[in-house]
């Protein structure tokens, strides 16, 4: 089976679309030896994010199994995960202990 975006780590909360994919499209998303199928809200570029799950405001997002930054706002499932929802947390230096 073609799948149109793939989950690395079985705990990601996004996918990677491995096309461009279309809003209402049923995008296949490979994860692991599952598949499942995810309604899209919004145009997803290749290579960019989607929610696979509803990510809360304030909630981790996972890519590769680890944190790639704090949703801003709520993520409804099919959504693009990018600049607009996303806050990076590298090189914060007022989450790390210690301060400077």
């Amino acid at each position: 089976m073609k799948t149109d975006a793939i989950v690395i780590k079985e705990v990601d909360n996004v996918a990677t679309a491995l096309r461009d994919i279309q809003p209402g499209e049923e995008a296949t998303v490979g994860m692991g030896e599952t598949v499942k199928r995810v309604r899209i809200q919004g145009a997803i570029p290749y290579g960019h994010k989607f929610a696979v799950y509803d990510i809360v405001r304030g909630e981790d997002v996972l890519k590769y199994g680890e944190v790639i930054g704090r949703a801003t706002e709520n993520i409804p499932i099919g959504t693009h995960a990018h600049i607009q929802n996303i806050e990076s947390l590298r090189g914060r230096g007022d989450l790390t202990s210690g301060g400077h």
